[in-house]
């Protein structure tokens, strides 16, 4: 949602951006049609007079054609505001949403961090009764597994932490 409103802020930006290349289009048509307005008194046949007319009337076109961009261009400034103001509201619910979740999750720690604490200091006494090699093995398979799992069950055909698939033989041999 973060992504989408900063995608959704640039958007607004390019949209100004626009609106200001049209307006300076505007004032540089405005320009011309005065400039043209001007070669217009000093003609000095038919032919020439018709060319500047054109001129003219394609400069007032670009003008009209840019207004018109620009309207769209504040509508679509409007309709993203609505969706920005509507995608923000949904970040603040989540937010506190998820605010509240950690604290929940805090308040679930702190009441198993005693417990914690004893497991881990019997796990300090067994390990002094297995072999070595066997202890850095399990402290190995600890580390690199994403939910930190290293003895699981074998359900149905599958480990209990990572649910890969083990073949029958091993799990003869398990």
């Amino acid at each position: 949602l973060n992504t989408r409103l900063e995608k959704m802020n640039a958007d607004l930006e390019v949209i100004d951006q626009d609106i200001n290349a049209k307006k300076n289009l505007i004032e540089d048509a405005k320009a011309l049609i005065k400039k043209y307005s001007e070669q217009q008194k000093n003609v000095r046949n038919n032919r020439e007079f018709n060319a500047l007319s054109k001129e003219v009337e394609f400069q007032e076109l670009e003008i009209e054609l840019a207004e018109k961009q620009i309207k769209e261009y504040r509508a679509q400034i409007e309709q993203k505001k609505e969706v920005i103001e509507q995608t923000q509201e949904r970040v603040n619910e989540r937010q506190k949403h998820l605010d509240h979740k950690k604290s929940e999750l805090d308040e679930i720690l702190a009441e198993t961090e005693k417990e914690e604490q004893a497991l881990i200091k019997k796990s300090e006494e067994f390990q002094e009764q297995i072999e070595e090699r066997l202890v850095n093995a399990y402290r190995r398979i600890r580390g690199s597994v994403k939910n930190g799992l290293a003895v699981v069950p074998v359900e149905r055909g599958a480990s209990g932490g990572s649910f890969f698939t083990i073949p029958p033989q091993v799990i003869m041999e398990i």
